[in-house]
């Protein structure tokens, strides 16, 4: 920005930045609530939508009273915060972890809604401009209402059915594990039991040829004798 920037020109930066952030989640709520499983989950989301709806309606008016156009300027801490949750979401899959990762998303975008508005109030109230300054005061309680009710429904049991499904995912993974071993051990029995009749097969095959030699060779020395005793009787 220029060096002539007064607090004016920064409070409408920011309420630009705001809208474009307060948009960005009217289009992120519908999303979190259709991935969240618990249903009290749900309805929060669902009413903080509402609520959203309205805070963009209070930014508009706000531009309106200070004779500025509703303009948006790219919102690109709210645009982090809505991709790392949509991501992690993905990630998490449809369960009891995924209400968690909902939680913690909508509070990294409340907690950041609560600094800015606490600032947009601050520089209203500097700025003389009360009216304002009492939208977004409405608002940033909303924003607080909204951020407790997300810990609440934490506390209240997402956290310890998301931690429930952890420990169920942990052990299903060690039970397949130790099914898996079982089967190879009954494999690699039943591999060395062929080898080993394998081994006999061929002891007894080696045995027994043996024997046909030893009888073959006491036949030949056999008949050998008996011609040699003929031969001398003659």
């Amino acid at each position: 920005m220029p060096e002539s920037t007064t607090l004016r020109d920064l409070f409408i930066d920011e309420l630009r930045d705001m809208l474009h952030g307060e948009r960005q989640l009217v289009k992120a709520l519908p999303k979190m609530a259709k991935a969240a499983t618990s249903p009290q989950l749900r309805d929060a989301l669902e009413s903080h939508l509402a609520e959203t709806e309205e805070h963009v309606s209070r930014l508009e008016q706000a531009f309106e009273l200070m004779d500025e156009p509703a303009k948006t300027k790219v919102c690109k801490g709210m645009q982090g915060i809505v991709e790392e949750g949509s991501d992690a979401i993905k990630e998490a899959g449809k369960g009891p972890a995924c209400d968690a990762v909902i939680v913690a998303g909508g509070q990294r975008a409340e907690h950041y809604e609560m600094a800015a508005y606490g600032t947009l109030m601050a520089w209203a109230k500097q700025l003389g401009q009360d009216e304002v300054a009492a939208l977004l005061s409405d608002t940033l309680d909303e924003e607080k209402a909204a951020d407790q009710k997300l810990s609440d429904l934490a506390e209240g049991g997402i956290n310890q059915a998301a931690s429930e499904g952890a420990g169920e995912s942990q052990n299903e993974g060690r039970s397949q594990g130790m099914r898996a071993q079982a089967q190879q051990d009954d494999d690699d029995e039943e591999e060395d039991q062929d080898e080993e009749d394998d081994s006999s097969a061929t002891r007894r095959g080696a045995t027994a040829s043996a024997g046909s030699s030893a009888g073959g060779r006491a036949r030949s020395a056999s008949g050998s004798g008996s011609k040699s005793r003929r031969r001398n009787s003659r």
